[in-house]
């Protein structure tokens, strides 16, 4: 007899392929999760960065963390730049408009982004 309900399970890495993306000019974002408003993602960067003059503003708390490489966020209305290293992470709240300045080309840049209303 076969089943037709979901496995109570799945399982992956997320350093899995990175390699492959890393290859490539554009950045890759992969919704590992996405149930009951929360979307979990894992994004690989390759030197990318929000286009000049655009911020992201969401309807939805983001937190994010650098899992691997380099990055630099910006928050509109602070001066200072928020660089991130392996394992610093931070708490976005909703319509806090922030910007990617930069994310390192000489190596992946691999981010875990969580958003929830």
């Amino acid at each position: 007899m076969t089943s037709s309900l979901k496995p109570a399970r799945s399982s992956g890495n997320l350093f899995g392929a990175v390699a492959q993306l890393a290859a490539t000019p554009d950045e890759h974002v992969d919704a590992l999760v996405e149930q009951g408003g929360v979307t979990i993602e894992r994004i690989v960067s390759n030197g990318q960065a929000s286009p000049p003059g655009f911020w992201y503003d969401s309807p939805r708390a983001e937190w994010v963390v650098l899992l691997a490489g380099a990055a630099v966020l910006e928050f509109d209305g602070e001066t200072e730049p928020h660089p991130l290293k392996p394992g610093d992470h931070v708490l976005i709240e909703a319509h806090c408009r922030h910007r990617v300045a930069w994310t390192s080309d000489t190596g992946p840049s691999v981010w875990l982004a969580v958003y929830y209303p």
